[in-house]
């Protein structure tokens, strides 16, 4: 049978009211009399019952974080920033995966509005959001994550995809490049449609070409499949330069180029990808990539989610970092030995 407050009460010598007090205010309880409960709980073996707790309450010390795709060390990034900040603030993070897909993303916040969570951080899978408003309007603060909010009631962290679309394609343009592949998918995610604007952009304001070569996720298989599909045409008709909507994705067309295709990266063909992942420098030919600073991003949406949570009147912040061109050997060769 599972102890009880009342049995550590009896073993203490104590009130049910003074455990209470030494389990959630023990401030308010002489010392002599915390280490008596404290003893009494070791002893009996008492495991305190969270779930009540929250119930009374009202919510949790737990904050629910959904992302598109654990399987990208991105936001595997995001969320230990999330998690160390989180726990400045008292405060525990659950991670969820939607894998891109709004109904997994839908069951997860049903799950964290089920058990009372302080609050939710999350990479919506689509621009359409009632879900997260219905959240939000019932009090539970919601932070979009590496996702630039278009509606002012959502507070955001996110790096500007515009700009790195653009250096990305810059940085081709100016070794020379004019024939660029843009490698992704799909174009209903956010990230990708802002980073392919951006490269669009760099591209007509050099008149130079930029082909869109779509993808069913932001995967290395995905990255693969690309990657042969561009082995398979004319030489003279093959892009000399690819930028891949992120680094998964750029990895993978690396593999089919260099490995099944035979070609040289980055004679042949340039290659830049985006998030600056640890796998990228560790590469065979290091790849070039545009840097998001991850763990930043997560832990400063835990710091606006915990503004959200003291003051719910407050204006909702939109903050929006700079991303950072990372050159390597994928599209400048080292001439060192």
């Amino acid at each position: 049978m599972a102890v009880s407050v009342r049995d550590v009460a009896a073993a203490a010598g104590v009130s049910v009211g003074t455990v209470s007090n030494v389990l959630n205010r023990p401030d308010r309880v002489q010392p002599a009399t915390v280490a008596r409960v404290m003893s009494a709980i070791d002893e009996l073996g008492f495991i305190r019952n969270d779930a009540a707790r929250q119930l009374r309450a009202g919510h949790s010390r737990t904050v629910g974080l959904v992302v598109l795709d654990l399987r990208n060390p991105f936001f595997t990034e995001v969320a230990r920033g999330a998690e160390d900040r989180a726990g400045e603030h008292g405060l525990t993070v659950l991670v969820a995966n939607s894998d891109e897909k709004q109904e997994r993303e839908a069951t997860y916040l049903d799950l964290f509005e089920e058990q009372r969570v302080s609050g939710v951080l999350v990479t919506p899978v689509a621009e359409n959001m009632p879900r997260l408003a219905r959240m939000r309007d019932r009090g539970i603060p919601t932070v979009l994550v590496d996702r630039e909010s278009q509606d002012p009631t959502f507070a955001s962290v996110a790096v500007d995809d515009i700009e790195g679309g653009r250096i990305a394609g810059e940085h081709l343009l100016e070794i020379g490049r004019r024939r660029i592949a843009f490698v992704g998918g799909p174009v209903s995610l956010r990230q990708v449609s802002d980073r392919l604007t951006g490269a669009q952009t760099a591209a007509a304001a050099a008149g130079a070409a930029l082909e869109y070569i779509g993808t069913r996720a932001l995967t290395v298989e995905e990255g693969r499949q690309a990657g042969r599909r561009l082995i398979a045409r004319d030489p003279d008709d093959r892009p000399d330069a690819v930028f891949a909507a992120n680094d998964l994705l750029a990895l993978g067309v690396l593999q089919s180029l260099v490995m099944a295709g035979g070609l040289r990266v980055p004679d042949d063909v340039a290659l830049i990808g985006y998030d600056d992942i640890d796998y990228s420098a560790a590469a065979v030919i290091p790849l070039s990539s545009v840097r998001q600073p991850a763990r930043l991003i997560g832990s400063t949406a835990v710091d606006l989610l915990v503004d959200l949570k003291q003051d719910a009147a407050r204006r909702r912040e939109h903050v929006l970092f700079r991303p950072e061109l990372v050159v390597r050997d994928s599209t400048v060769a080292s001439t060192s030995g």
